[in-house]
């Protein structure tokens, strides 16, 4: 009999199972080249899990929830919709995320059957899995620049829906606003773009050390990631941050009066942002956009209240 705790932790992991491997044949359908292979090759690893899950807590049903059912959709609609890449880079939040929480059961049951169990299915994790995607990912778009895109996005949206937020309260003429929250928008795109070229540039050399040391030792050079490029830093996240920028700054250029519209806008673009970067990097959802609202709300507030003062106690006259 296994206790009812352990039951819903077998149903989660019966129905995660079911979800990946629904996704990866659905995508398996429409894919071409090296991710139709990879696909092919992770649809038996996948049934392989499934089987032994559905086995272990003797479940001989399972069927999506509503919550899983929805997920499932969104994921073949963007794979479709953004083409290999997107599907690349959900094998690897998938990836991520099954690491995570393989992880977190082993932790806490690894001295029963269930830990023994979940010990097998990490070896397929670390092993055959983490072997399979990293070579459907070789000469493609890197992880790392998509995540970098999404990073300059929300930076860009929360400090300037905050500079727009103290502008209207200090300033209160949306030509105004517009002026200066077009200004600050270009001059923090230059400042994130240059400290992504530095960022990239300082870690370049440190890979040359590396490379250097590994020639002059005739060691094997170990995979150690993709070689630091500073302008395509520079570029991603400089360009991300001005296109999250203008979220807030469109609204008032369209001729909003008040921080209503702009608040709206930056509200929907962050959550959606927030969700993305979640499912990357294999963090709750749920967590993750409620931590960042929290935070913009905060950058509203206080920038809001800044601007309130500065109009206050130096007062600035208009037009």
């Amino acid at each position: 009999m296994i206790p009812a705790q352990k039951g819903d932790i077998g149903l989660d992991l019966v129905l995660d199972e079911l979800l990946d491997l629904t996704l990866y044949q659905e995508l398996h359908k429409t894919s071409g080249g090296e991710l139709k292979r990879t696909l092919g090759e992770l649809i038996p690893v996948e049934t392989r899990h499934l089987a032994f899950w559905k086995e272990f807590f003797k479940i001989e049903r399972a069927e999506l929830d509503l919550r899983r059912r929805v997920k499932l959709n969104a994921l073949i609609a963007a794979c479709r919709l953004f083409g290999p890449v997107a599907i690349q880079l959900t094998l690897e939040a998938i990836e991520s995320y099954g690491i995570r929480k393989y992880l977190e059961v082993w932790r806490r049951y690894k001295d029963d059957a269930l830990g023994k169990a979940v010990y097998g299915i990490l070896k397929d994790e670390f092993e055959h899995e983490d072997e399979i995607v990293a070579r459907s990912s070789k000469g493609k778009l890197e992880p790392g620049d998509i995540k970098g895109i999404f990073l300059g996005l929300n930076d860009g949206l929360v400090e300037i829906l905050g500079a727009v937020s103290g502008f209207f309260a200090s300033l209160q003429e949306p030509r105004l606003v517009l002026m200066a929250s077009s200004s600050v928008a270009v001059a923090g795109a230059f400042s994130m773009a240059a400290g992504a070229y530095l960022g990239a540039s300082s870690e370049r050399e440190v890979q040359k050390i590396e490379e250097g040391r590994d020639e002059f030792l005739h060691r094997k050079r170990g995979s150690g990631g993709p070689a630091a490029r500073p302008w395509r830093a520079a570029l991603l996240v400089g360009g991300s941050y001005f296109l999250g920028a203008c979220i807030p700054v469109v609204p008032v250029m369209l001729g909003a009066r008040g921080l209503e519209w702009p608040l709206a806008a930056a509200g929907v673009m962050i959550s959606c942002v927030s969700l993305v970067l979640a499912f990357l990097s294999g963090m709750q959802v749920r967590r993750r956009v409620l931590i960042n609202l929290f935070i913009s709300s905060g950058a509203v507030a206080v920038t809001y209240g800044i601007g309130t003062l500065t109009k206050r106690f130096w007062g600035i006259p208009l037009p």
